[in-house]
Protein backbone atom coordinates (compact mmCIF):
# COMPACT_ATOMS: atom_id res chain seq x y z
CA UNK A 1 0.00 0.00 0.00
CA UNK A 2 1.43 3.60 -1.08
CA UNK A 3 1.88 6.10 1.55
CA UNK A 4 -0.21 8.78 1.42
CA UNK A 5 2.40 11.80 2.13
CA UNK A 6 5.79 10.83 1.87
CA UNK A 7 8.45 13.28 2.68
CA UNK A 8 12.00 14.37 1.66
CA UNK A 9 13.82 17.52 3.30
CA UNK A 10 17.12 18.84 2.59
CA UNK A 11 19.47 21.68 1.76
CA UNK A 12 19.79 20.93 -1.72
CA UNK A 13 23.09 22.71 -2.06
CA UNK A 14 23.08 22.14 -4.61
CA UNK A 15 20.48 19.31 -5.69
CA UNK A 16 22.46 16.21 -6.71
CA UNK A 17 21.56 12.75 -8.16
CA UNK A 18 21.35 11.17 -4.48
CA UNK A 19 18.74 13.76 -4.01
CA UNK A 20 16.54 12.67 -6.95
CA UNK A 21 17.09 9.40 -6.00
CA UNK A 22 15.82 9.75 -2.58
CA UNK A 23 12.58 12.32 -4.68
CA UNK A 24 11.75 9.49 -7.58
CA UNK A 25 11.50 6.67 -4.84
CA UNK A 26 9.46 8.59 -2.55
CA UNK A 27 7.62 9.34 -5.25
CA UNK A 28 7.19 5.73 -6.39
CA UNK A 29 5.56 4.70 -3.18
CA UNK A 30 3.56 7.59 -2.06
CA UNK A 31 0.22 9.10 -3.30
CA UNK A 32 1.76 12.49 -2.70
CA UNK A 33 5.23 13.99 -1.87
CA UNK A 34 6.15 17.30 -0.76
CA UNK A 35 10.02 18.38 -0.96
CA UNK A 36 11.34 20.92 1.31
CA UNK A 37 14.43 23.12 0.55
CA UNK A 38 15.66 24.52 3.52
CA UNK A 39 18.40 27.14 2.61
CA UNK A 40 19.94 29.55 4.78
CA UNK A 41 20.42 33.05 4.50
CA UNK A 42 24.07 33.01 4.34
CA UNK A 43 24.54 30.54 1.82
CA UNK A 44 25.59 31.56 -1.72
CA UNK A 45 23.24 29.69 -3.64
CA UNK A 46 19.77 31.09 -3.79
CA UNK A 47 16.96 29.07 -2.70
CA UNK A 48 14.64 30.28 -5.70
CA UNK A 49 17.06 28.47 -7.58
CA UNK A 50 17.20 25.26 -5.93
CA UNK A 51 13.38 25.18 -5.67
CA UNK A 52 13.55 26.17 -9.26
CA UNK A 53 16.06 23.22 -10.50
CA UNK A 54 13.94 20.55 -8.55
CA UNK A 55 10.96 21.45 -10.26
CA UNK A 56 12.51 21.24 -13.59
CA UNK A 57 14.26 18.06 -12.69
CA UNK A 58 11.17 16.52 -11.87
CA UNK A 59 9.11 18.15 -13.40
CA UNK A 60 7.08 14.73 -14.97
CA UNK A 61 6.26 13.90 -11.62
CA UNK A 62 2.95 15.02 -11.05
CA UNK A 63 2.85 13.93 -7.56
CA UNK A 64 5.66 15.72 -6.29
CA UNK A 65 5.18 19.17 -4.53
CA UNK A 66 8.61 21.05 -4.47
CA UNK A 67 8.55 23.86 -1.51
CA UNK A 68 11.05 26.15 -0.05
CA UNK A 69 11.88 27.52 3.45
CA UNK A 70 14.69 29.77 4.79
CA UNK A 71 16.14 28.08 7.87
CA UNK A 72 18.85 29.98 9.86
CA UNK A 73 18.28 28.00 12.70
CA UNK A 74 21.60 25.94 13.37
CA UNK A 75 21.91 22.40 13.36
CA UNK A 76 22.32 19.98 17.03
CA UNK A 77 20.59 16.66 16.80
CA UNK A 78 21.07 16.41 20.56
CA UNK A 79 18.80 19.82 21.11
CA UNK A 80 15.34 19.54 21.79
CA UNK A 81 14.49 22.62 21.10
CA UNK A 82 16.46 23.07 17.70
CA UNK A 83 14.58 20.24 16.31
CA UNK A 84 11.15 22.05 17.64
CA UNK A 85 12.38 24.68 15.05
CA UNK A 86 13.45 22.85 12.39
CA UNK A 87 9.99 20.69 12.37
CA UNK A 88 8.17 24.12 12.77
CA UNK A 89 9.73 25.64 9.74
CA UNK A 90 8.78 22.27 7.99
CA UNK A 91 5.45 22.32 8.86
CA UNK A 92 5.34 26.32 7.68
CA UNK A 93 6.45 24.97 4.12
CA UNK A 94 3.82 22.19 4.48
CA UNK A 95 1.37 24.72 4.83
CA UNK A 96 1.93 25.82 1.02
CA UNK A 97 0.45 22.02 0.07
CA UNK A 98 -2.41 20.55 0.56
CA UNK A 99 -1.10 17.21 0.80
CA UNK A 100 -2.46 16.13 4.28
CA UNK A 101 -0.49 14.51 7.27
CA UNK A 102 2.58 13.41 6.61
CA UNK A 103 2.95 9.69 6.95
CA UNK A 104 6.22 8.55 5.44
CA UNK A 105 9.85 10.56 5.65
CA UNK A 106 12.04 9.39 3.40
CA UNK A 107 16.06 10.02 4.02
CA UNK A 108 19.24 8.47 4.01
CA UNK A 109 20.95 10.47 7.17
CA UNK A 110 20.77 9.24 10.21
CA UNK A 111 18.35 11.80 11.82
CA UNK A 112 15.48 9.83 9.72
CA UNK A 113 13.98 8.29 12.65
CA UNK A 114 13.92 10.75 14.50
CA UNK A 115 12.10 13.59 11.88
CA UNK A 116 9.72 10.72 11.13
CA UNK A 117 8.91 10.56 14.90
CA UNK A 118 8.17 14.63 14.66
CA UNK A 119 5.81 13.90 12.50
CA UNK A 120 4.40 10.44 13.42
CA UNK A 121 5.17 9.13 10.44
CA UNK A 122 6.82 5.91 9.28
CA UNK A 123 10.91 6.41 8.54
CA UNK A 124 11.88 5.47 5.23
CA UNK A 125 15.95 5.54 5.09
CA UNK A 126 17.48 4.64 1.58
CA UNK A 127 21.51 3.98 0.70
CA UNK A 128 22.66 5.15 4.37
CA UNK A 129 26.07 4.20 3.17
CA UNK A 130 26.10 6.06 0.14
CA UNK A 131 26.45 2.73 -1.79
CA UNK A 132 24.51 3.14 -4.49
CA UNK A 133 24.95 7.18 -4.73
CA UNK A 134 28.31 8.27 -3.27
CA UNK A 135 27.95 12.11 -3.53
CA UNK A 136 26.70 14.66 -0.91
CA UNK A 137 26.24 18.44 -1.10
CA UNK A 138 29.52 19.18 0.49
CA UNK A 139 31.59 16.95 -2.02
CA UNK A 140 30.08 19.12 -4.68
CA UNK A 141 30.79 21.79 -3.23
CA UNK A 142 34.15 21.17 -2.61
CA UNK A 143 35.40 20.15 -5.92
CA UNK A 144 32.23 20.66 -8.36
CA UNK A 145 35.05 19.74 -11.21
CA UNK A 146 35.36 16.23 -9.65
CA UNK A 147 31.52 15.66 -9.16
CA UNK A 148 30.02 17.21 -12.18
CA UNK A 149 28.93 13.39 -13.28
CA UNK A 150 26.43 13.97 -10.48
CA UNK A 151 24.52 16.80 -11.43
CA UNK A 152 21.26 16.67 -13.42
CA UNK A 153 20.77 18.99 -16.60
CA UNK A 154 19.24 22.41 -14.93
CA UNK A 155 21.76 22.03 -12.23
CA UNK A 156 24.87 21.85 -14.78
CA UNK A 157 23.29 24.71 -16.49
CA UNK A 158 23.16 27.09 -13.58
CA UNK A 159 26.58 26.39 -12.16
CA UNK A 160 29.00 25.75 -15.56
CA UNK A 161 31.67 28.17 -16.18
CA UNK A 162 30.86 30.32 -18.76
CA UNK A 163 33.36 32.28 -21.29
CA UNK A 164 32.39 34.35 -23.79
CA UNK A 165 34.05 35.77 -26.24
CA UNK A 166 33.48 39.10 -28.07
CA UNK A 167 35.10 41.88 -30.33
CA UNK A 168 34.65 43.70 -33.12
CA UNK A 169 33.84 42.09 -36.78
CA UNK A 170 36.65 40.09 -38.35
CA UNK A 171 38.99 40.33 -35.22
CA UNK A 172 38.64 36.41 -34.56
CA UNK A 173 36.14 35.47 -31.78
CA UNK A 174 35.06 32.41 -33.71
CA UNK A 175 38.60 31.04 -34.18
CA UNK A 176 39.48 32.04 -30.58
CA UNK A 177 36.35 30.40 -29.28
CA UNK A 178 36.92 27.24 -31.17
CA UNK A 179 40.43 26.75 -30.36
CA UNK A 180 39.86 27.56 -26.56
CA UNK A 181 37.00 24.79 -26.66
CA UNK A 182 39.25 22.31 -28.51
CA UNK A 183 41.89 22.64 -25.62
CA UNK A 184 39.16 22.19 -22.95
CA UNK A 185 37.75 19.13 -24.75
CA UNK A 186 41.34 17.47 -24.48
CA UNK A 187 41.69 17.77 -20.84
CA UNK A 188 40.15 14.49 -20.15
CA UNK A 189 36.69 14.39 -17.98
CA UNK A 190 34.49 16.05 -17.79
CA UNK A 191 36.00 18.58 -19.54
CA UNK A 192 35.58 16.37 -23.06
CA UNK A 193 32.64 17.56 -22.75
CA UNK A 194 33.00 20.81 -23.18
CA UNK A 195 30.72 22.71 -25.46
CA UNK A 196 30.86 25.73 -28.03
CA UNK A 197 27.50 28.02 -28.91
CA UNK A 198 28.29 29.58 -32.28
CA UNK A 199 26.98 33.12 -33.24
CA UNK A 200 22.92 33.41 -33.51
CA UNK A 201 23.41 36.78 -35.27
CA UNK A 202 25.61 36.16 -37.85
CA UNK A 203 22.65 33.07 -39.49
CA UNK A 204 19.82 35.54 -38.56
CA UNK A 205 22.24 38.35 -40.98
CA UNK A 206 22.95 36.28 -43.77
CA UNK A 207 19.08 34.59 -44.16
CA UNK A 208 17.81 39.11 -43.81
CA UNK A 209 20.41 39.95 -46.34
CA UNK A 210 19.31 36.92 -48.61
CA UNK A 211 15.66 37.45 -48.26
CA UNK A 212 16.70 41.30 -48.92
CA UNK A 213 18.08 40.53 -52.10
CA UNK A 214 15.60 38.32 -53.21
CA UNK A 215 12.86 41.03 -52.79
CA UNK A 216 15.02 43.28 -54.18
CA UNK A 217 14.96 40.88 -57.65
CA UNK A 218 11.19 40.33 -57.32
CA UNK A 219 10.48 44.42 -57.31
CA UNK A 220 13.78 44.45 -60.52
CA UNK A 221 15.37 46.90 -57.63
CA UNK A 222 19.35 47.07 -57.39
CA UNK A 223 20.99 44.34 -55.16
CA UNK A 224 21.04 45.47 -51.52
CA UNK A 225 24.58 45.84 -49.81
CA UNK A 226 24.71 45.23 -45.73
CA UNK A 227 24.40 49.05 -45.41
CA UNK A 228 21.02 48.81 -46.60
CA UNK A 229 19.09 46.82 -44.56
CA UNK A 230 17.04 48.58 -41.67
CA UNK A 231 17.52 46.94 -38.44
CA UNK A 232 14.60 46.82 -35.86
CA UNK A 233 14.70 46.26 -32.19
CA UNK A 234 12.23 43.58 -31.90
CA UNK A 235 14.93 41.43 -34.09
CA UNK A 236 17.92 42.27 -31.58
CA UNK A 237 15.38 40.73 -29.02
CA UNK A 238 14.97 37.91 -30.90
CA UNK A 239 18.40 37.50 -31.62
CA UNK A 240 19.29 37.55 -27.82
CA UNK A 241 16.58 35.23 -26.72
CA UNK A 242 17.79 32.67 -29.25
CA UNK A 243 21.29 33.06 -28.14
CA UNK A 244 20.77 32.65 -24.67
CA UNK A 245 18.43 29.55 -24.84
CA UNK A 246 21.23 27.99 -27.18
CA UNK A 247 23.55 28.62 -23.86
CA UNK A 248 21.37 27.37 -21.89
CA UNK A 249 20.99 24.42 -24.05
CA UNK A 250 24.75 23.59 -24.28
CA UNK A 251 24.85 24.52 -20.29
CA UNK A 252 22.54 21.80 -19.75
CA UNK A 253 24.64 18.89 -21.28
CA UNK A 254 28.43 20.08 -21.22
CA UNK A 255 30.65 19.94 -18.62
CA UNK A 256 31.56 22.46 -16.14
CA UNK A 257 33.43 24.89 -18.82
CA UNK A 258 30.81 26.52 -21.49
CA UNK A 259 32.44 28.55 -24.58
CA UNK A 260 30.60 30.95 -26.11
CA UNK A 261 31.16 32.88 -29.54
CA UNK A 262 28.87 36.41 -28.37
CA UNK A 263 25.84 36.78 -25.92
CA UNK A 264 22.94 38.43 -25.39
CA UNK A 265 24.94 41.52 -24.17
CA UNK A 266 27.07 41.68 -27.03
CA UNK A 267 24.20 41.44 -28.91
CA UNK A 268 22.81 44.80 -27.10
CA UNK A 269 25.88 46.20 -28.12
CA UNK A 270 25.25 45.24 -32.21
CA UNK A 271 21.48 46.57 -31.49
CA UNK A 272 23.46 50.16 -30.44
CA UNK A 273 26.06 50.08 -33.72
CA UNK A 274 22.97 49.38 -35.88
CA UNK A 275 19.69 51.42 -34.42
CA UNK A 276 21.51 54.07 -32.38
CA UNK A 277 20.19 53.39 -29.37
CA UNK A 278 20.70 50.93 -26.61
CA UNK A 279 18.09 48.23 -25.97
CA UNK A 280 17.17 48.10 -22.09
CA UNK A 281 14.87 44.41 -23.36
CA UNK A 282 18.31 42.87 -24.73
CA UNK A 283 19.93 44.56 -21.74
CA UNK A 284 17.71 42.73 -19.43
CA UNK A 285 18.06 39.03 -21.37
CA UNK A 286 21.71 39.81 -20.58
CA UNK A 287 21.37 40.37 -16.90
CA UNK A 288 19.24 37.48 -16.31
CA UNK A 289 22.41 35.25 -16.99
CA UNK A 290 25.09 33.47 -14.53
CA UNK A 291 28.02 35.33 -14.02
CA UNK A 292 30.92 35.42 -17.21
CA UNK A 293 34.41 35.83 -17.87
CA UNK A 294 34.78 37.91 -21.11
CA UNK A 295 37.47 37.53 -23.35
CA UNK A 296 37.55 40.45 -25.99
CA UNK A 297 39.95 40.13 -29.16
CA UNK A 298 41.23 43.08 -29.78
CA UNK A 299 41.38 44.65 -33.39
CA UNK A 300 44.80 45.64 -33.57
CA UNK A 301 47.05 43.21 -35.55
CA UNK A 302 44.05 41.41 -37.19
CA UNK A 303 43.39 42.28 -40.51
CA UNK A 304 39.89 42.61 -42.06
CA UNK A 305 38.99 40.08 -43.89
CA UNK A 306 35.49 40.61 -45.75
CA UNK A 307 32.75 37.31 -45.60
CA UNK A 308 29.86 38.68 -47.60
CA UNK A 309 28.38 40.03 -44.90
CA UNK A 310 30.66 42.49 -43.02
CA UNK A 311 30.52 45.86 -43.33
CA UNK A 312 32.15 47.36 -39.73
CA UNK A 313 36.04 47.68 -40.78
CA UNK A 314 35.43 51.35 -40.04
CA UNK A 315 34.27 51.22 -37.02
CA UNK A 316 36.18 48.28 -34.98
CA UNK A 317 38.24 50.53 -32.87
CA UNK A 318 34.83 52.06 -31.90
CA UNK A 319 34.08 48.48 -31.33
CA UNK A 320 36.35 47.69 -29.51
CA UNK A 321 36.55 50.15 -27.46
CA UNK A 322 32.63 49.71 -27.04
CA UNK A 323 33.06 46.45 -26.05
CA UNK A 324 35.94 47.38 -22.84
CA UNK A 325 33.65 50.34 -21.72
CA UNK A 326 30.05 48.36 -21.22
CA UNK A 327 32.06 45.82 -19.56
CA UNK A 328 33.46 47.64 -17.61
CA UNK A 329 30.38 49.81 -16.50
CA UNK A 330 28.39 46.59 -15.91
CA UNK A 331 31.26 45.21 -13.50
CA UNK A 332 31.78 42.33 -15.30
CA UNK A 333 34.93 40.29 -15.48
CA UNK A 334 37.21 40.55 -18.99
CA UNK A 335 40.12 40.41 -20.25
CA UNK A 336 42.03 42.17 -23.52
CA UNK A 337 42.91 39.41 -26.17
CA UNK A 338 46.32 40.87 -28.09
CA UNK A 339 48.68 39.29 -30.28
CA UNK A 340 49.18 36.38 -32.88
CA UNK A 341 46.71 33.61 -32.74
CA UNK A 342 48.38 31.28 -30.81
CA UNK A 343 49.42 34.40 -28.10
CA UNK A 344 45.65 34.82 -27.97
CA UNK A 345 44.78 31.39 -27.48
CA UNK A 346 47.51 31.12 -24.53
CA UNK A 347 46.41 34.29 -22.92
CA UNK A 348 42.73 32.84 -22.99
CA UNK A 349 43.78 28.98 -21.83
CA UNK A 350 45.57 30.70 -19.04
CA UNK A 351 42.12 32.99 -17.97
CA UNK A 352 40.00 30.13 -17.78
CA UNK A 353 42.37 28.38 -16.02
CA UNK A 354 42.52 30.58 -13.42
CA UNK A 355 38.81 30.72 -13.37
CA UNK A 356 38.69 27.76 -12.53
CA UNK A 357 40.55 28.01 -9.45
CA UNK A 358 38.55 30.75 -8.00
CA UNK A 359 35.48 29.70 -5.62
CA UNK A 360 32.53 28.76 -7.56
CA UNK A 361 30.20 31.95 -7.59
CA UNK A 362 27.05 30.03 -6.46
CA UNK A 363 28.71 27.53 -4.16
CA UNK A 364 31.17 29.65 -2.82
CA UNK A 365 29.91 28.85 1.35
CA UNK A 366 31.61 25.73 1.91
CA UNK A 367 31.70 23.68 5.40
CA UNK A 368 28.02 23.63 6.12
CA UNK A 369 26.34 20.57 8.10
CA UNK A 370 25.05 18.41 5.42
CA UNK A 371 21.23 17.70 5.85
CA UNK A 372 20.21 15.16 3.51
Amino acid sequence: MKSAHGLVIGKFYPPHEGHHFLIRTAAAVSARVSVIVMAASHEALPLAKRVAWLKAVHHDLANVDVLGIRDDVPVDYEDANIWRQHVGLMREALRQSDAGPVTAVFTSEPYGAELARHFNATPVSLDPARDCFPISGTLVRGDPVRYWHHLAPPVRAGLARRVIVVGAESTGTTTLSQSLADYWRRQGPPHHETRWIGEYGRAFTVEKLAQARAQAQLDGKPTPGMRDLVWATDEFIHIANVQTAWEEAAASQGGPLLICDTDALATAIWHERYVGTVSPEVLDIAAARPPVLYLVTNHEGVPFEQDGVRDGEHIRAWMTQRFLDVLAERGLKFQLMNGSPSERLRMAIHATAAMFAEPWPMLAEAGQVEVA
